[in-house]
């Protein structure tokens, strides 16, 4: 656990590093007199799409290296590992079937969002560019993930990005390139950690491309080929139910691509949750599957209750955090109003993430498994529930209505997993110390709100965002509600000793 703990903190500040870019990108996109609510809307759209074709280009490949990366590495050499080099190869065939097919249903999307989102008709091709390097990047980076490189690659992909887009916007506000050219260049940017993240498994000699099959390859071909189409139809399916909310806003909406940006923004405040979640899953992977392949169910066990218990502390931390200073910081940076009718889908988004961070790493249990299946029929049911539910509450709800179907879909879907993994493991995350974390982050929350609701503006952001992480954190500390808490503390107190010294 300490390895786990020890690259999940070191992940966790990075990425939070690039947070405070993509904050400063969200305001620079939501500032008066800078971008348009539809031009923020715009690069919000190239995104989903291109996450949406990602699902069909990918082939489920990311999954196969997860669960079958043990055995290559533990029966060949290196140079004869040739499961990059069959990934890559899918991937390249996966890109361009998703090209064509981008092309084929041009005139569908042109009948589709005429009307609610011109704008996304002229650069629609550009989704294309943005793809290819985001699918080959998140190749690589599993591979780096299996290898347990984690640092550099959640950097890349999370504070790489971010940073890569700050200096495009910067130079689109003195004048050096105009909207038509910024929106050329952001669909490139993820060439940028791709290209990083290639010399970096270079310079530590883990490169290693081969198409001449080996002998675990041959061996495994049939599992690969069983695993890489449940994958395959799951990730389809899971990436179709997260973005039906964006496509349906974008049809169903009036000022499509404007209350995109909304919703947008509005998921990017929500996402600040999940950081730590991201961090701990990319180092927890690689272990659960060695675990599974040792059928070490101590070792899975203690990471599900260990995850589980920590992540739901913090996303509390975060969402109270959030959700005490919303209109405040709106006001005090001076961003459009439009935005301030994001609030109750932050609140209903971060619910939302609170109930899948805390439920712990059951996805990658389950996915890395024999049971493997079983996250296809989860993603079934997602669907399911995802598209019906998100026209429905679209149209009469508009952006808010998306947030509900969302926490209802997904609310749905972690508890089947969360009952899945007790009735054939008797794995089960929470304890007598979930319902201590719920109680002290509520208890937290109310009392620096009836203490600092009074105070506006920057005072007010600051004196109740000092006193509720004081708060928060002593009393944490104090009723031990987490056993990582005290060795996090005691590395802490060793680094500042040192920089004493």
């Amino acid at each position: 656990m300490s390895s786990i703990r020890r690259q999940s903190i070191v992940s966790s500040v990075l990425i939070y590093i690039g947070f405070v870019f993509g904050a400063i990108n969200t305001y620079l996109f939501t500032k008066e007199g800078i971008f348009t609510p539809e031009e923020y809307g715009l690069t919000r759209a190239i995104m989903i799409t291109a996450n949406f074709f990602y699902g069909f280009a990918s082939f489920g490949m990311i999954g196969v290296i997860y669960k079958f990366f043990p055995y290559y590495t533990g029966n060949l050499r290196d140079e004869e590992n040739d499961l990059l080099g069959l990934c890559l190869l899918m991937g390249f065939i996966g890109f361009v079937l998703s090209t064509l097919a981008g092309f084929v249903f041009e005139p569908l999307v042109i009948r589709k969002f005429s009307g609610k989102s011109p704008l996304l008709l002229r650069y629609y091709f550009w989704v294309f560019p943005f793809l290819f390097f985001y699918l080959f990047f998140s190749l690589l980076e599993a591979y780096a993930w299996s290898l347990k490189k984690t640092v550099l690659t959640n950097f890349l992909k999370e504070s790489g990005f971010r940073i890569s887009t700050t200096l495009l916007i910067l130079l689109f506000i003195v004048g050096t390139i105009n909207f038509d050219l910024f929106i050329k260049l952001f669909s490139l940017l993820y060439a940028v950690s791709f290209l990083v993240l290639l010399l970096y498994l270079i310079s530590i000699r883990k490169l290693h491309i081969t198409l001449r099959l080996s002998r675990v390859t041959k061996k495994f071909w049939k599992k690969q080929a069983t695993l890489s189409g449940f994958l395959y139809g799951g990730s389809i399916i899971l990436i179709a139910a997260q973005s039906v909310d964006s496509f349906s806003i974008m049809s169903f909406v009036p000022g499509g691509l404007a209350m995109l940006g909304v919703f947008d923004f509005s998921q990017y405040i929500c996402s600040i949750i999940s950081v730590p979640q991201r961090s701990v899953v990319s180092i927890s992977i690689a272990y659960i599957s060695e675990a599974w392949r040792k059928k070490d169910f101590d070792t899975i066990q203690r990471i599900y209750s260990r995850s589980s218990l920590n992540l739901l502390m913090i996303s509390l931390f975060i969402f109270f955090l959030i959700w005490l200073n919303y209109d405040r910081t709106i006001l005090a940076l001076h961003l459009k109003e439009i935005y301030l009718a994001g609030k109750w889908v932050v609140f209903i988004l971060g619910i939302k993430f609170i109930i899948d961070m805390g439920t712990g790493v059951n996805q990658y249990i389950i996915g890395t498994s024999t049971y493997w299946r079983f996250e296809f029929l989860c993603g079934i049911l997602l669907l399911s529930l995802a598209i019906p539910l998100n026209i429905i509450l679209v149209k009469r709800m508009g952006i808010v209505g998306a947030a509900y179907s969302n926490l209802i879909a997904f609310s749905v879907y972690n508890f089947i997993r969360l009952y899945f993994l007790w009735a054939k493991f008797k794995l089960f995350p929470f304890s007598q110390l979930t319902l201590m974390v719920i109680l002290h982050a509520v208890v937290c929350y109310f009392t620096c709100y009836f203490l600092f609701r009074s105070i506006e503006g920057w005072p007010g952001i600051i004196i109740t965002s000092i006193v509720f992480t004081g708060l928060f954190s002593i009393t944490a500390y104090y009723f031990k509600l987490s056993p990582d808490i005290q060795p996090v503390w005691n590395t802490i107190k060793k680094r500042i000793m040192r920089l004493k010294r």
